[in-house]
């Protein structure tokens, strides 16, 4: 198997904008270093595996939600948990919806170009946009967003919100997670799997974008290596390797 080096790195001569994706934003988030190593020197985290069943719940969600759309009315679901908005009917959804395209931004202070694909969106009576995000898991528990790991999500879902101020449209600092949690009780299989469907509100704060976009710019244009993140596997992973093989390649020499 052959690594391939990431494309869209970054060259501090280039006049253009350079894109930058809401995951790679995250990816800053959580190391910088990795992060470095990825947009700057081209070698990037190993893919993981493509998560299936959350891509098929994802889109029956869309449709779904599509359906009242495209009615102007408000899906039981929101109803149920008294949100007094309907999803928003516009243009460009697909567009925000689609990978690698989704909403998009020049933050001309650092000339990133910012994108990032949505799932949804809603619009209540005051013409607030409701910036909407879907999540499957299946355990035992009820789902919430009390896990410390799930600051990601948080900070995906403000992103959002900064990029649709940035477009010019009023965004409520409240969104929303449809979480879908498939039952583990049921006796069988038979061939299905169910899901218990949680709407689950989030009041956002993106005053932390701004600082983060310039805090990028000046990694990307540095020569410098940063340090690693706190507890990031991918950097302690690499530097067990490394130890591993400078003692190996020790011993080798002793016989």
């Amino acid at each position: 198997m052959t690594y391939k080096r990431r494309s869209n790195i970054f060259d501090p001569a280039a006049a253009g904008a350079f894109r930058l994706s809401r995951s790679k934003i995250e990816n800053f988030m959580r190391c910088a270093r990795c992060f470095y190593l990825d947009r700057r020197l081209g070698v990037g985290e190993p893919e993981g595996y493509p998560f299936n069943l959350n891509s098929a719940v994802d889109h029956l969600l869309k449709k779904e939600f599509d359906i009242h759309r495209a009615k102007g009315d408000a899906h039981p679901l929101m109803a149920h948990y008294k949100i007094d908005a309907v999803p928003f009917a516009h243009e460009e959804l697909d567009r925000w919806r689609e990978n690698f395209v989704g909403a998009q931004f020049l933050h001309k202070p650092t000339n990133l170009l910012i994108t990032g694909a949505i799932d949804d969106v809603w619009i209540n009576p005051k013409d607030e946009l409701h910036i909407v995000d879907y999540k499957a898991t299946a355990k035992d528990s009820e789902v919430n967003l009390d896990a410390e790991w799930q600051i990601g999500y948080k900070r995906q879902m403000e992103i959002y919100q900064w990029l649709f101020r940035k477009n010019n449209f009023k965004v409520s600092s409240i969104g929303y997670f449809v979480y879908a949690n498939g039952k583990r009780d049921r006796e069988a299989f038979d061939g299905k799997l169910e899901f218990d469907v949680k709407i689950i509100p989030y009041t956002g704060d993106d005053s932390w974008v701004e600082p983060a976009l310039k805090d990028i710019k000046k990694l990307l244009t540095s020569d410098s290596l940063p340090p690693s993140g706190v507890d990031c596997e991918f950097c302690a992973y690499r530097e067990a390797a490394d130890k591993a093989l400078a003692q190996f390649k020790k011993q080798e020499k002793l016989f």
